[in-house]
Order: structure tokens, then C-alpha cells, then sequence
């Protein structure tokens, strides 16, 4: 969706009308016992209340948001006081737990450059399962490793197993401090799986991390079956910077002349809508302006723009704008004109990817294989620190980097439907085959030793499932992914203005 900075001009006249506020520190009325660092806090503040009060999908829900909480700006400002902390500002106006997304980040560029696959990171992608013996122990699996990073130099391989850090056995109370903590090296003990109760096996391997720029374009092949030719591409961000290379893997299929189509999803936590846009019409291209998704944002939003603002359509042509408006990549989509794909999902496929599924299902055959969704239909943007709410607006609060990324729309495709409970495999919505991943056989991506590929490979040359039963990592919880860690998470974005 596009809005022209125009109309959030008019949002935030508005805004600040109805409190008659200055970001001025000489128009700071008094306030009840101040703070010595009182100015830079109550500034942060303010915007963090001005942008959720302005934008927050649940505004009006929120008792302490809404717009006749408080009489004047200095009673809004007596308020803001209370919290020093500008994260537990941020808490307190969320709508938890319905909001399970909304954060906050105290460095915007870390932001920014994580959502184009920047991060820092040693380049071992992992999930954290707890035990299958119901204790708090848990163990890591490596889900795939990043080219030219330290694990991929260190020889780490995917389906390895790691049971401690550091020698401190990982558990649900410590992992995130052992794994995810400042230290930017640690050392892994590996481990035999063990049927999911894990035995050390005496190896260890030290890790660093440094600033790593991941392709999300991790695999991209034809794989040939019998007279088929089936296109297989494993996309792990929708990155808006790798936009050219994913219409450039589409070229390569168009020119093998695929049949079939297989877009895995398994670790794609999501990303730019732009992105999923771009990628709906490189798989089909038959729908070039037709509706694709549709959202819904908060009253104040929805009335002061017009209605197709909320409309994303088909497109036959990537553009991309940087941040002054300079158009970067401009070039028309390399569509497969197809009218059936296979998509291959776990529990850490999330809201771009949901989208980019549940849209596709209004106007094509789409069938997933797999293990349920995060179920994840919200989209967010990024507020910062000026007078528009954009990185380029006038009076960028040159004295922190806080950014807000709280939810601020609901996204369904052209029918309204979305599902936040997660989309379902072998399900009345979206046939296919139900198969979660086994940790203890996880094979190599992109070849038939892994068994989620396999199985995709044998229900499009059958159309049947072939796997009897579920297998056993159904009796284990797996309940994190190195991903979340990432200041990008699991995020929906679009563009402030583009």
C-alpha cells in the first residue's frame, strides 16, 4: 500500500490539535516531580504515545490511547512521566496478548538492515525443541547454515544437534541469555538425538558472530521427475534488496520451461509485502492488476485515506524506491503464467509467507505440505522520531534511535479471509500432506534425502500422500528459532512511503 506523506501530515495535524503540542523543549509545560534526564525521556515518550495513539491497529481499544484520555498536553505529559523506561511505556499500550508482535528497538539501522537479511549473526540457523522427556532441558538444531559465515567455516552442518553453551546445559530459563545475550562468542557442545532425549557425544565447536548479510534466495534448482520438470526454490526472507535475484531465479525456471512449482517456506519468518506482491506474480501473471490482498487499518487511518490505499494488486513490473523516492530497480516480473503450486511450510513460516499462500488460494491451486503456520495476519510499520513519523521527516530526534514497529493493519486476501490460527496442510482449505520435520532426520535441503521435499516430490507424481502415520517430533514442542532473535522477527512490513 502506498500513503503519501500528505496525508500522515494530516493524520498528525490532527493529532497534534487535539493536544496542542510543540516538540519544542521551551514549550515543555511543568510537570509533576521531573526527572533529571526529563527532557530526552518525556521527547521519547511523546512519540511513543503520539505514533501507537496515531497509527496502533487497537487504538481505540486502549484505554490510556485513547484521544480524550487526557484534557491537555500537560496532563498527557504528567503521564508520560511516570515511566522512565520508554520499552514499559510501550507494554502498557500494547493490546497484549491478542498483540503478539508489536516492538520496539532502541537502534533503528540494526532494524533496517535486518530487514534486508543484515544481521548479527555467526550463521547458524537453528530451532530450540525442549526435551522429550518433559524436563526444562532443551536442545538446538541446526536448520541450515549461511555461506562465508563462521559456522559455515567451522564446518557446522545442518541436523547437527547442540545440547549446552558454553558447558551450561541449555534449558527453557537460560537459552535465551546463553544464545542470544551480548556475548558475541560461544562454544556448542554437540550431541546425539537420541529419540529427542539427547547424549552428549564429547564435541564442541566455537562460534563468533559478525555482521552477516544472508541471501534469503537460499536454494534455486530444477529438479527433473520422470518427464516433469518441477521448479524448487527455497526463500527464507522476503527481502525487498534481493528482489532482482528472486525475479532472476524466474527467469532461469521460465527458461527450463518448469511444469510444476515448489516454493519452500519452511524458515521464512516473513518480511515485505512488496516482496510477496512481486513474488505472487512471477508465479502466476495471468491476474496483472486484479486484487491480491486488501487490509484494514485503525478509524483514523481508514478515514482520512482513501479506500484503494488499502488495496495491494498483481503486478507486472518490480519498482523500488529508496528512501528519497529514487527508483533503484524497475523491471517487468518474470511471471510462469501458473495455475497451481506446492508450498512447503512449518510452524516458522509467518506472515509474508502466510499471505503470499493465503492470497494465492483466491485465484489458483495451491496445495501445502508440511506442518501448520504461525498464524500471523497483522502488518506493521516503521515509526520513528519525527515530525511525519518517517526516517526522512523534518526534526529526526538526532539524540536517540528508538523505532517503533507496532502493528498497525489486518491483511486478508481478496475475499477477506485470513487464518490466525495458522494455515493448516491436508485441510479442507489447503490440501496436501500434514509432516512436521524430524529433528533426528532432517536430510539436505533440496535434495530427496529431506523428507519434506521427498514427500512433496511423491504427492505431485501421485497426487496421494505416502507417509502412514505422523512421526514422532509430534510429541516434542519446538518453541524458538534463531530467527526470532533477529530485530526483524517475524514481522509484515510495508513501505512509509514508496
Amino acid at each position: 500500500m502506498k500513503i503519501k506523506n500528505k496525508y500522515f501530515a494530516l493524520l498528525i495535524i490532527f493529532s497534534l490539535l487535539a493536544f496542542g503540542c510543540s516538540k519544542s523543549d521551551d514549550d515543555l509545560p511543568d510537570v509533576v516531580e521531573p526527572r533529571v534526564d526529563f527532557i530526552e525521556n518525556l521527547n521519547l515518550n511523546d512519540f511513543i504515545w503520539k505514533g501507537l495513539n496515531l497509527y496502533y491497529l487497537w487504538q481505540s481499544e486502549i484505554v490510556d490511547l485513547q484521544d480524550t484520555r487526557f484534557k491537555d498536553q500537560r496532563e498527557l505529559y504528567n503521564y508520560l512521566n511516570d515511566f522512565p523506561e520508554p520499552e514499559n511505556l510501550f507494554e502498557t499500550l500494547l493490546n497484549r496478548p491478542t498483540d503478539r508482535f508489536s516492538i520496539i528497538v532502541d537502534d533503528y539501522i540494526a532494524l533496517e538492515n535486518s530487514f534486508q537479511g543484515l544481521n548479527l549473526s555467526n550463521g547458524m540457523v537453528f530451532g530450540l525443541v525442549r526435551y522429550a522427556d518433559n524436563s526444562n532441558n532443551v536442545f538446538g538444531y541446526v536448520r541450515y547454515v549461511v555461506s562465508d559465515s563462521d559456522a559455515a567455516a567451522k564446518n557446522v552442518m545442518r541436523g547437527q544437534i547442540f545440547t549446552a553453551v558454553d558447558g551450561q546445559q541449555l534449558t527453557v530459563n537460560n537459552f535465551s541469555a546463553l544464545l542470544f545475550g551480548n556475548n558475541t562468542n560461544f562454544t556448542i557442545s554437540l550431541a546425539n538425538y537420541n529419540n529427542g532425549i539427547p547424549i552428549a557425544n564429547g564435541n564442541t565447536i566455537s562460534l563468533t558472530k559478525t555482521e552477516l548479510q544472508e541471501n534469503p534466495i537460499a536454494i534455486s534448482k530444477t529438479i527433473t521427475e520422470g518427464s516433469q520438470k518441477i521448479g524448487y526454490l527455497l526463500y527464507n526472507q522476503f527481502a525487498g534488496n534481493y528482489d532482482g535475484q528472486l525475479n532472476a531465479a524466474f527467469a532461469n525456471f521460465k527458461a527450463e520451461n518448469i511444469d510444476q512449482l515448489i516454493i519452500d517456506l519452511r524458515y521464512n519468518p516473513g518480511g515485505f509485502v512488496r516482496s510477496a506482491t512481486y513474488l505472487a506474480g512471477m508465479i502466476t501473471g495471468q491476474f496483472n492488476g486484479e486484487l491480491f490482498s486488501k487490509q484494514v487499518w485503525n478509524e483514523k487511518v481508514r478515514a482520512a485515506l482513501p479506500a484503494d490505499r488499502f488495496e495491494n494488486n498483481f503486478t507486472n513490473e518490480i519498482r523500488n524506491l529508496d528512501a528519497d523516492g529514487t527508483v533503484i530497480l524497475q523491471e517487468t516480473i518474470n511471471s510462469l503464467e501458473l495455475n497451481k503450486v506446492y508450498f512447503i511450510t512449518t510452524g516458522s513460516s509467518a506472515s509474508a509467507s502466510e499471505l503470499l499462500i493465503n492470497s494465492l488460494s483466491s485465484y489458483i491451486d495451491v496445495r501445502v505440505i508440511g506442518s501448520k503456520t504461525t498464524g500471523k495476519q497483522e502488518g506493521s510499520i516503521t515509526l520513528y522520531d519525527s515530525d511525519n513519523y518517517t526516517k526522512t521527516g523534518a526534526n529526526l530526534n538526532q539524540n536517540h534511535r528508538y523505532a517503533m514497529q507496532p502493528i498497525v493493519f489486518e491483511i486478508s486476501n481478496k475475499n477477506g479471509v485470513n487464518y490466525p490460527a495458522g494455515i493448516v496442510p491436508e485441510s479442507a482449505a489447503f490440501p496436501g500432506v500434514e509432516l512436521r520435520e524430524d529433528f533426528g532426520n532432517l536430510g539436505v535441503l533440496g535434495e530427496r534425502s529431506d523428507p519434506l521435499l521427498n514427500e512433496t516430490l511423491n504427492y505431485i507424481n501421485t497426487g496421494r500422500k505416502s507417509i502412514q502415520k505422523s512421526n514422532k517430533t509430534l510429541q516434542l514442542e519446538e518453541f524458538y528459532s534463531s530467527k526470532l532473535a533477529y530485530p526483524s522477527k517475524d514481522n509484515m512490513i510495508i513501505d512509509f512511503k514508496n
